[in-house]
C-alpha cells in the first residue's frame, strides 16, 4: 500500500538539493551512522576549513562576523533533541530552560576513532567526555550564568572533534520564554529576546528555527523574531521536529510555508529515552519510511542526516558569497589599525628623547596658537566657533567698548557736581576762568566709574586663552597622558603670571588719565565749540523773567531739568556749564583710548605669549625638578597608550593571520 501512494515533492532550492546514499526501501544498505556526512567536494572542504582556521584566531572580536548558524526555537520545541542528534552526544536536558548562555557547538569531523571534546569559556579549557558531557556544560553554565535559573550572554564554547558528525559551527540559544518561573528574573523575555536578536540580526548568521510539529507555526515567537532581521526568509532553515507525536496535517505546513521559508523545512524524528543515536536514526528512516501520513513527506527533506547536510551546504554557500566581504573587512582593519599604531609616540628609552619629544609637543602646539591665536587661520578647527580666536577677541573687545560707552543715567541734577566742584575749588582771582583742578577733579570722577569695566574686560580675555591654550596643549599631547596635567600647570601657571602683568598695566593705562587733560585729537575742540554753542540760551532760559521753563533741551542730554539751578549764584552758571561741555566732548575721546590702548596692548602680549614666552616658560616648568620633574615622566609610558599599543599590536598579528588565512582560498577562486 504504501508504494503505491503518490509522492508529493516540496521545492528544494536546486544549490541545496541532497544527494542521499541510501533511498527507502534499500533494505540491504548499511545502518545510518549518526549523523552520516557521506561527501564533500574539493570546493567545500576548503571553504569550512578556512572559516574554521578564522574561528580559531578569534577574528570575530576585530568585529568581523562569520557565517554562523543560529539555533532558536521556543522554550520545548525540541532544539537540543536537534543538536544532540547531529553531535552524536547528550546534551542537559529537562523541564524549563535548559540553555541559559549561548552554547557555541563547533563540530568538526575526524579520522580518529577517539572523540576529542573540551569546553571553553572566560579564558578556560576544561577537557571532557561523551559521558559527562552533560554535566560539565551544567558546571559551566552555573560558572558563567550562577546556580539559579537566570540567563547571561557570555558564550560557552563546545568542541566536538569526532568521525561522523558534520563539520559545522553552531550557536544555540536559550528557548523563548514568556512568563518567568520561580528563580527567573521577571525580564527574562526581554535578556533572551535580545541575545537571540544579537546573534540573528547579522546578515552572515544562518538561522535555524526549531519548530514543533505539535504548533502552529504562525504562532511561534521564534518565527516572529526570525521575520524581523530576515523578512523574506533568505537566510532561515526550519526543523520541525516530534514529527511522530503530530503526523497530521504536516505535510500541508511544510508545503503551505505559511511563514516564509525560503531555505525549507527538514522534518525529524526526536530520539526517545535510552536509544542510542544509531537506533534513533533506524527509528527515524522507518518512521518516514512505513507512516501512512509522512511517508507522503519527500525523502529530501526528511531526516537528522538530510539536515545535517543540508546545513553543511548552505554554510558552504553562505561562506562563498561572504568571503569577499570578509576579506575587504580584514584589509580595511588591518590598515586601520596599522595607520592607529604608527600614530602612537615612539616608545622613549632616555632623556635625550624624552626632551626632543617635549620640544616637539610644544612647538606644534606653539604653530597653532600662532595660526588660531595671532593669524586668524582656523582651519585646524573648523567647526569649533569657539577656537575661531581672532574673532572671539574681536567679538569681546567690541562689547567691551559697547560696554564702556554706554551713558550711564546721572544721578544727580543737571550741573550739579559741576557747580558743587567749581565752588569748592574757587579761589581769589579773575571771574569765568575754570580752574583746571575742577576739571581734573570731574574727570577723576569718571575715570573711577569705568575703572573695573577695562580690569574685568582683560581678566575675561585672559581666561578664554587660557581655556584655548589648554585645549591646544591637551591636543598636542594626548599621547603622552603621564605629562598632560604637568604641560597643562605650566600653561596655567604662565596665562597666571601674564594676566597679573595684564591686569597691572590696565590699571596704569586707566590711572594715567587722571594725571592731565591731554589730546592732540582735534574732534576735542570741534565737539566742544558745537556742544558750547548753546550756553547763552541755556543760561537765558535759566535766568528768564516770567513764564520760566522747567525744562530745557541740550544736545546730547536730551530735556534737562533747570529749575533747581535758579537758586545757585549766577556766575557759577557760565562756567559750570563749560565745564560740563569740555568734560563730555573730552570724555568720549578718553573712552576710545582706552579701548584703543587695549586693543594694541592685548595684540602685543598675545603675540608676545605666542612667539616667546610660551615654549620658554613651558620648557623651564618642565625640566624643573622641583615642578615634578615632567619629562623624566615621559620615560615611562601611560598605562593608557601601553594598553593601547598592545591592543593594535594583538590586532594587527590576528588580522595579518586572518588575512594569510584566507589567502590561499581567495588566490583559488
Amino acid at each position: 500500500m504504501v508504494s503505491s501512494k503518490k509522492k508529493v515533492v516540496t521545492k528544494t532550492p536546486p544549490s541545496l538539493t541532497v544527494v542521499k546514499k541510501k533511498t527507502r526501501g534499500n533494505k540491504d544498505a548499511a545502518p545510518v551512522e549518526a549523523p552520516i556526512v557521506t561527501s564533500y567536494n574539493d570546493r567545500i572542504r576548503p571553504l569550512l576549513d578556512t572559516v574554521d582556521r578564522l574561528r580559531n584566531l578569534n577574528v570575530m572580536k576585530e568585529g568581523i562576523h562569520l557565517p554562523t548558524i543560529v539555533v532558536v526555537g521556543d522554550q520545548s520545541s525540541g532544539k537540543s533533541s536537534v543538536l544532540e542528534s547531529l553531535a552524536g552526544i547528550s546534551l542537559p536536558r529537562g523541564q524549563g530552560i535548559c540553555t541559559r548562555v549561548p552554547l557555541v557547538m563547533r563540530l568538526q569531523r575526524s579520522s580518529s576513532t577517539e572523540p576529542e571534546i573540551w569546553l571553553e569559556y572566560r579564558d578556560k579549557v576544561v577537557p571532557t567526555d561523551e559521558e559527562h558531557i552533560a554535566e560539565a556544560i551544567r558546571a559551566a553554565t552555573k560558572v558563567i550564568a550562577g546556580s539559579g535559573k537566570g540567563v547571561s550572554d557570555a558564550p560557552l564554547t563546545l568542541h566536538v572533534r569526532k568521525a561522523g558528525v558534520p563539520d559545522l559551527t553552531m550557536v544555540d540559544l536559550p528557548g523563548i520564554t514568556r512568563v518567568p518561573v520561580k528563580g527567573q528574573p521577571e525580564n527574562i523575555y526581554e535578556q533572551i529576546s535580545g541575545m537571540i536578536m544579537k546573534y540573528i540580526e547579522p546578515q552572515e548568521s544562518i538561522i535555524l528555527n526549531v519548530l514543533s510539529a505539535t504548533v502552529d507555526f504562525t504562532t511561534c515567537e521564534s518565527i516572529r523574531m526570525s521575520r524581523k532581521v530576515d523578512k523574506t526568509g533568505q537566510r532561515t532553515l526550519a526543523v520541525v521536529t516530534k514529527a511522530d507525536m503530530a503526523p497530521e496535517g504536516l505535510l500541508q505546513k511544510v508545503t503551505a510555508d505559511d511563514v516564509s521559508i525560503v531555505l525549507g523545512y527538514v522534518c525529524v524524528r526526536n530520539r526517545v529515552g535510552e536509544e542510542s543515536y544509531e537506533e534513533a536514526r533506524m527509528q527515524e528512516e522507518l518512521l518516514f519510511r512505513t507512516h501512512p501520513l509522512l511517508s507522503l513527506i519527500d525523502e529530501d527533506i526528511v531526516g537528522i542526516p538530510v539536515l545535517a547536510q543540508k546545513l553543511m551546504l548552505i554554510q558552504a554557500s553562505m561562506i562563498a558569497r561572504c568571503l569577499p566581504e570578509i576579506v575587504r573587512k580584514i584589509n580595511q582593519k588591518l590598515e586601520t589599525a596599522v595607520l592607529e599604531l604608527n600614530k602612537l609616540p615612539m616608545v622613549i628609552g632616555s632623556t635625550g628623547e624624552a626632551l626632543m619629544t617635549l620640544m616637539e609637543i610644544i612647538g606644534s602646539a606653539k604653530e597653532s596658537l600662532l595660526r588660531i591665536l595671532v593669524q586668524g587661520d582656523f582651519s585646524e578647527y573648523p567647526d569649533d566657533q569657539n577656537m575661531h580666536c581672532t574673532a572671539r577677541l574681536a567679538d569681546m573687545l567690541s562689547q567691551f567698548s559697547d560696554d564702556l560707552q554706554t551713558k550711564p543715567k546721572d544721578a544727580s541734577e543737571f550741573l550739579m557736581d559741576e557747580i558743587k566742584i567749581l565752588d569748592e575749588c574757587k579761589c581769589v582771582g579773575l571771574p569765568n576762568f575754570i580752574p583746571r583742578s575742577a576739571f581734573l577733579a570731574i574727570l577723576s570722577q569718571h575715570v573711577d566709574d569705568i575703572h573695573d569695566k577695562p580690569v574685568e574686560f582683560i581678566r575675561k580675555t585672559w581666561d578664554y586663552i587660557e581655556v584655548v591654550i589648554s585645549s591646544i596643549i591637551a591636543k598636542h599631547s594626548e599621547n603622552f597622558p603621564q605629562i598632560q596635567s604637568s604641560i597643562k600647570r605650566a600653561g596655567r601657571t604662565l596665562i597666571s603670571k601674564i594676566k597679573e602683568q595684564s591686569v597691572n598695566r590696565v590699571i596704569e593705562i586707566v590711572e594715567m588719565e587722571k594725571l592731565t587733560d591731554y589730546t592732540c585729537n582735534p574732534e576735542y575742540m570741534t565737539y566742544w565749540t558745537h556742544n558750547n554753542s548753546q550756553q547763552e540760551s541755556f543760561i537765558n532760559a535759566v535766568l528768564k523773567d516770567g513764564n520760566k521753563p522747567d525744562y530745557f533741551s541740550v544736545t546730547g542730554f536730551g530735556n534737562v531739568k533747570i529749575s533747581h539751578l535758579r537758586k545757585h549764584h549766577r556766575q557759577l552758571l557760565h562756567p559750570a556749564f563749560d565745564m560740563k561741555m569740555r568734560i563730555t566732548s573730552y570724555w568720549t575721546i578718553v573712552l576710545r583710548r582706552i579701548v584703543d590702548n587695549l586693543a594694541l596692548y592685548l595684540q602685543l602680549s598675545v603675540k608676545h605669549l605666542v612667539n616667546s614666552q610660551f615654549q620658554k616658560e613651558i620648557v623651564a616648568e618642565m625640566v624643573d625638578p622641583k615642578a615634578g620633574g615632567g619629562v623624566e615622566r615621559m620615560l615611562e609610558e601611560s598605562p593608557l597608550v601601553a594598553s593601547k599599543r598592545e591592543k593594535l599590536k594583538n590586532s594587527i598579528k590576528l588580522l595579518k593571520e586572518s588575512k594569510d588565512a584566507v589567502a590561499a582560498i581567495v588566490d583559488q577562486n
